[in-house]
This record gives C-alpha cells, sequence and structure tokens, in this order.
C-alpha cells in the first residue's frame, strides 16, 4: 500500500516535523519512505503493507511535534516510487549532522561560560541545606510536599553533577 499525506498548518516547518515522523516510520518498519518540505506542508510519502500504513496515518494524524501547530492532516493513495526507508534515512542522517555540526562548534568556542553557569549554581547545596533544617519544623502534613521539594533538588543536582 502507497499512500501520499500532506501535512499543513501555520507551523508544520521548522519544528522537527521531518525527524519526528522519519523516526515514527523506523519504528513501524516501513518499507518505502520519505519526507519534504513543500511551500507551507510537510509531505509524506510511504510504502508497507496495509496495517503499518494505517498506523503511521493514525500517529501522524492524532501526534505531532510539540512546537508544531497543524490545521490539517489529508492523505491519497499514491502510485509512483517510494525511497527505501534505509536509503532515506541514510540521506537524513547527513543532512541533520550538517544542521547539528555549526551548533556544536558554536557550543564548542563559547565553553569559557561554563565556570560562570557553575557558579550560579553553587547556591543550591546551600538551598537544600535550608530545606532539610525546615523540614524538622513543617508539620506533618506538609511532609509529602517537602519530599517532592527534596526529589526535585536532588533531580537537578544529579543534572548539574553535584555530591
Amino acid at each position: 500500500m502507497k499512500l501520499k499525506i500532506t501535512i499543513t498548518g501555520p507551523k508544520v516547518q521548522g519544528v522537527g516535523y521531518r525527524p519526528y515522523l522519519a523516526e515514527l516510520a523506523m519504528r513501524l518498519a516501513l518499507r518505502g519512505f520519505e519526507v519534504y518540505n513543500d511551500d507551507n506542508a510537510v509531505v509524506v510519502l510511504l510504502e508497507s503493507d496495509e496495517q503499518r500504513v494505517k498506523k503511521f496515518l493514525d500517529t501522524a494524524t492524532n501526534n505531532k511535534p510539540l512546537l508544531a501547530m497543524v490545521d490539517k492532516v489529508v492523505s491519497e493513495e499514491y502510485i509512483d516510487e517510494v525511497m527505501p526507508l534505509w536509503q532515506f534515512a541514510s540521506i537524513n542522517t547527513a543532512t541533520q549532522m550538517n544542521k547539528a555540526i555549526p551548533i556544536l562548534l558554536a557550543v564548542e568556542k563559547n565553553t569559557d561560560m561554563i565556570p560562570q553557569i557553575a557558579k550560579n549554581t553553587d547556591t543550591i547545596p546551600l538551598i537544600h541545606e535550608e530545606i532539610k533544617g525546615l523540614r524538622e519544623d513543617i508539620q506533618p502534613g506538609f511532609a509529602l510536599q517537602v519530599r517532592q521539594i527534596q526529589e526535585d533538588v536532588r533531580a537537578i543536582k544529579d543534572r548539574l553533577g553535584m555530591p
């Protein structure tokens, strides 16, 4: 089964729609898949068995990247050739790497900001100790809230690599 899906709306490009749909196609192990931007739309060409194509269409209709704003998703039968998924994935990987490399280079050039960022987080252990000290003063009804705050502080410290 072959299908052409057109996704339109005020914000369907520049929000990660193509990688999102490519990942969906790989999860469903479609035989053929292509996705590209066209005017103010994202166009998908796909080929696979009927069950996988319907699952893709259902997911693409009911889910979207976080920043996307979609007006409609239209599907129609498609008769032309569709690129094999593995081939599209190879091309897409190179395309995404070309987008990521300038960002990585910019981050590498700005690593001098890391000490300042670390310095701005120095107060986290002090706040954590203050919260621990207040714990004894809080009535038992608030214990769950305090535990949640402690878990949040621990998560922040773990993310920052702090003991």
